[in-house]
């Protein structure tokens, strides 16, 4: 982590809402996901948000060695948004507690707020984190 990663460092990221992104496109192979309105589905809004802050702090980390994950979200879904609406989403780091990054977080669709709240995401070596993910799957491999 760099000497600026501080809180403060503020982003925003604009996102056109495409068909795939909508509620029927969450899960394809679910018939009840099939059957929901097209609007921008509560599972993309997270990547969005996360995606905004993932851009936050990239240039504070030493980039592809350092990364970020998300390991809490609280955060509102208050409006509807269809596909082809233009949602903004401005990110802010409001706390760095050693490798835990916390961020106020909002999205507009350009006629609503869509969501407000909060995001936690803490810093990992990618090197160091990609061995534990491969020897949890040898783990089960083995069972």
């Amino acid at each position: 982590m760099k000497d600026t990663l501080k809180p403060g460092i503020r982003y925003t990221h604009q996102f056109r809402v495409p068909p795939s992104k909508t509620v029927p496109a969450l899960y394809p192979e679910s018939p009840e996901f099939q059957a929901m309105p097209e609007v921008l589905a509560t599972g993309f809004l997270v990547g969005l948000l996360e995606w905004a802050c993932i851009m936050a702090v990239k240039p504070h980390l030493d980039w592809p060695e350092e990364q970020s994950l998300g390991t809490h979200i609280d955060v509102s879904h208050e409006a509807a948004t269809p596909p082809g609406l233009e949602v903004t989403v401005s990110v802010e780091l409001i706390a760095v507690e050693g490798r835990k990054l916390t961020f106020a977080v909002s999205a507009h669709d350009g006629l609503d707020t869509i969501s407000q709240g909060t995001h936690e995401r803490f810093v990992i070596d990618k090197a160091r984190f990609d061995s534990k993910v491969r020897d949890k799957r040898d783990r089960k491999q083995a069972v």
